[in-house]
């Protein structure tokens, strides 16, 4: 039977890729879809709004998150409705997916909702970047502390947290390796006479600009060379994707705090 999934955020830009991609993938059936209750779409067909025809699931909601007939939510909306919806979705026992970023203190939560029901927690579900995040620990391992590291993201003008948690994952990720605690050796950019680099800092710069969907480098800069991770999405389809790969891999799963690092097999 196909696993049956609720969107949150359905009217939003990653609400609609995930009805426009997933109203046809093999193994899935949207069976829900939410918003806030004071959205004014409320009650219209989410394909309409998908621009992907009628689909008979109207706009639900939120607040009727706990009655409704699914298996799996998918959350990207904002940091307080997902906690909102996390807990909902504890209480009836369904399993969520979180692509939510800018969760803070919130993350304890999550953990503590993972001890109860099956959770996928990732910053970024791309299958592309989920691959880059495999390869900084080799990269770090490899280049190790000869290299200084700085890593450079860019989005949309319409982000509000920054730096991405993308990016601040991949700075854990090199921090890790390297054996330092990334809350004490990152650098949110620089201005002014700093003097020179710290060697055991990671620095980070933030661009919003545009309709940037998400640019993400680390540079690793040596003497004579530099090795560069970069990953590039092109639309929000493949945040989407790896969104409904997530619901679809976590259905039946025993509780647990998972990332896309267990969906796609890298651990």
């Amino acid at each position: 039977m196909p696993t049956r999934i609720a969107i949150a955020g359905a009217a939003g830009r990653m609400g609609r890729s995930l009805i426009e991609l997933g109203r046809n993938m093999p193994g899935l059936t949207i069976a829900a879809a939410f918003e806030a209750p004071d959205n004014p779409l409320l009650g219209q067909d989410v394909g309409q709004l998908a621009g992907v025809g009628t689909l008979g699931i109207p706009l639900r909601s939120d607040a009727g998150l706990a009655s409704a007939d699914f298996e799996v939510l998918i959350d990207f909306t904002t940091p307080a409705a997902t906690l909102a919806h996390l807990e909902a979705c504890v209480g009836a026992g369904r399993a969520v997916v979180i692509g939510t970023t800018g969760l803070g203190n919130g993350r304890a939560a999550v953990d503590e909702a993972a001890c109860r029901i099956p959770v996928v927690f990732a910053p970024n579900m791309s299958v592309g970047v989920n691959l880059c995040f495999k390869l900084l620990e080799l990269a770090t391992r490899v280049l190790g502390e000869d290299f200084d590291v700085e890593i450079v993201e860019a989005h949309h003008r319409h982000k509000v947290d920054a730096p991405s948690g993308t990016a601040v994952r991949m700075g854990e990720i090199v921090a890790a390796g390297l054996g330092r605690d990334l809350a004490t050796c990152a650098v949110y950019g620089r201005q002014g006479q700093e003097g020179p680099r710290d060697p055991k800092t990671i620095g980070f710069a933030t661009v919003r600009a545009g309709e940037i969907v998400g640019d993400h480098t680390v540079m690793f800069a040596g003497a004579g060379e530099v090795v560069e991770i970069t990953h590039r999405a092109a639309n929000r389809a493949t945040f989407a994707g790896g969104a409904l790969r997530a619901a679809q891999w976590l259905a039946g799963k025993a509780p647990g705090c998972y990332d896309m690092q267990d969906v796609l097999g890298l651990r």
